[in-house]
């Protein structure tokens, strides 16, 4: 396909990748002069027309992401049976490459690359954009150092077509959230799932879950838990573990909420980092295994000669054993230590090992998904009791499952004290948007914003335009419960009538008006310019020729006369007409 020209100018120059869904192209734009990067969609993936035009939706919405840390997109379209992206050619590597030949990679690397994803993220999600598909493939390193994250949209327009091509796609399914790997509400934590999958796999140099097939793989993400990276590579500070884990939490609600939180959350391990230095954390992972083990290298020097341990039969007590002083370098070493381990703790991070700092106090299990019930035995046997609080609305849990604990799972608590949960009553209840009237697009939205998912399309021959939804279910105006999915049915256009274009110029705009109307049209933009030629107040420009065949409903825009223009003599100068007749919204609106 190399030197073809697409649109009359992009000429495609080299392949440069090809993936399981695309062939992106490096090419060059003949208008503009500069060199691009074109992604074309494979074949298959085309013959479904609902994945193209949610393809091409979602690329355009992606197009309006401006960001150093995103792949800018710069056009998008179709030629035949080609579907392509213009995209912002990216010098350097995919982090998938990078992976292979360094990891496990530094810690401090990984904090850098993660920063710059997450920051990319943060402007896709305040523009109402989930990436769905983040992965070590769709993260570029250009060669200063710049991480850029690329295919927004792309999963989005996947996921809401048919998924007989899944074959393809289901590549991804080792980032997979636990509510992807279901098929259920996907949110800014869902790519926070996924981005703290990579973070995994920079850190080990390797993904938490695999397996024989994606079936097998999505079932780990959702019911097995994730071996923590510390037990893998040494030297990975216990905060930065910590992150990961919150990161990849199975639920929703106990990962960071935002991008923000995380990207915040990662500037205090680097500050904390920075300060105590890299050898720090393999020498604190090697006293907490050795306190594992109820020994020290060091505690070598303070043993007897004998072996067997002495005591005093009579008082019972232990006998005193003679101390080496440690040296100089081995103070150094034991202070920096409790250094590491105390700022740990201040930011909050559970160090396992250290159980002494913690003494009386457990782990607080993890109750959420949990019928009461079943969160009681839980809660016993790990030594605490259960305190039941409010029922709360939850669109994560069923009605009956524990949705909020106090305090939080993995934190820790005092044996033998109260844990309060609290039960969901279910999602809560609230009125579905009238679509009826509108595009698809515009339903998305409206949709979003209101709490609500888009389920099903379907087209059905209509007099309505293209495009257009003529019924929904539920109804507009119904209640139903936050999440609900409202399926649509859209009008394929084929039932469209036609009608013939009246000749409007030289008529008042009154006139103008009924006689569009009468014809099935509606008036669009009215605007008004000077003229020699037409008195005041009359048409002197239709946007359609008169004759012309057009769908009933098709807005013409026109241009009214204002009259002739003012002249520097005394003369009273013609008076406007009005910009609005009795039966007219205003000059420049649009007539519904």
């Amino acid at each position: 396909m190399s030197n073809r020209l697409l649109a009359g100018r992009y000429e495609l120059l080299e392949k440069i990748g090809d993936g399981g869904m695309a062939v992106v192209y490096k090419a060059k734009d003949k208008l503009l002069n500069r060199f691009i990067a074109i992604k074309i969609l494979r074949p298959e993936f085309t013959k479904d027309p609902t994945f193209v035009e949610n393809f091409k939706r979602e690329s355009q919405a992606a197009a309006g992401l401006a960001h150093q840390n995103i792949v800018g997109v710069y056009d998008v379209g179709r030629e035949g049976n080609i579907n392509y992206i213009v995209m912002e050619l990216v010098e350097g590597q995919t982090l998938n490459e990078i992976i292979a030949k360094e990891a496990p990679m530094d810690y401090r690397r990984v904090i850098e690359i993660t920063k710059q994803v997450a920051a990319a993220l943060r402007v896709a999600h305040r523009n109402k954009i989930i990436h769905r598909d983040v992965k070590p493939h769709n993260i570029m390193v250009t060669t200063d150092g710049i991480v850029k994250l690329a295919d927004f949209g792309i999963a989005k327009a996947v996921n809401d077509a048919t998924m007989s091509t899944g074959s393809k796609i289901i590549g991804s399914v080792h980032y997979f959230s636990p509510e992807q790997a279901r098929g259920n509400y996907v949110d800014e934590r869902s790519d926070i799932y996924s981005l703290g999958i990579v973070m995994y796999e920079m850190l080990t140099g390797q993904v938490p879950f695999d397996g024989d097939n994606p079936v097998t793989i999505a079932l780990k993400h959702i019911n097995e838990e994730i071996t923590p990276p510390s037990q893998l590579v040494d030297g990975i500070p216990p905060a930065l573990e910590q992150c990961v884990l919150k990161a990849t939490s199975k639920f929703q609600t106990n990962r960071y909420s935002s991008a923000d939180e995380l990207i915040e959350e990662l500037n205090n391990i680097e500050f904390v980092t920075r300060m105590v230095g890299n050898s720090i954390f393999n020498e604190a992972s090697e006293q907490v295994e050795q306190s594992r083990k109820g020994q020290t290298d060091e505690g070598e020097d303070y043993k007897d000669e004998d072996d067997d341990e002495s005591y005093d039969r009579k008082s019972r007590k232990k006998k005193k054993k003679p101390k080496k002083k440690l040296t100089k370098a081995q103070k150094k070493r034991r202070i920096l230590i409790a250094i590491a381990v105390v700022l740990a703790v201040g930011l909050g991070v559970a160090v396992a090992g250290f159980n002494g700092l913690f003494s009386g106090q457990k782990d607080v299990p993890d109750l959420y998904g949990m019928t009461v019930k079943q969160a009681k035995k839980e809660v016993e046997a790990a030594g605490f009791k259960l305190k039941e609080g409010k029922e709360v609305y939850s669109n994560d849990y069923s009605k009956g499952q524990i949705a909020e604990q106090d305090p939080e799972s993995g934190s820790k608590a005092k044996k033998g004290s109260s844990i309060t949960v609290h039960v969901s009553k279910g999602p809560q209840a609230g009125t579905v948007p009238n679509l009826v009237g509108h595009n698809e697009s515009e339903a998305e939205e409206m949709l979003k914003s209101s709490d609500y998912e888009l389920g099903t399309i379907k087209q059905q021959t209509s007099t309505e335009a293209a495009g257009t939804i003529i019924s929904q279910d539920p109804n507009g105006g119904e209640e139903a419960d936050h999440g609900t999915q409202v399926n649509i049915v859209v009008s394929d256009g084929k039932g469209v009538q036609k009608s013939t274009v009246p000749s409007i110029t030289g008529r008042t705009l009154t006139e103008a008006k009924q006689a569009l109307r009468s014809a099935g049209f509606k008036v669009g933009k009215v605007t008004y310019e000077e003229s020699n030629a037409y008195g005041s107040g009359y048409v002197m420009w239709q946007q359609y020729a008169a004759n012309t065949e057009l769908n009933k409903g098709t807005k013409i825009d026109i241009e009214v006369s204002k009259g002739a223009p003012k002249t520097n003599d005394k003369k009273k100068p013609n008076k406007k007409p009005s910009n609005t007749d009795s039966d007219d919204n205003g000059s420049n609106s649009v007539d519904d």
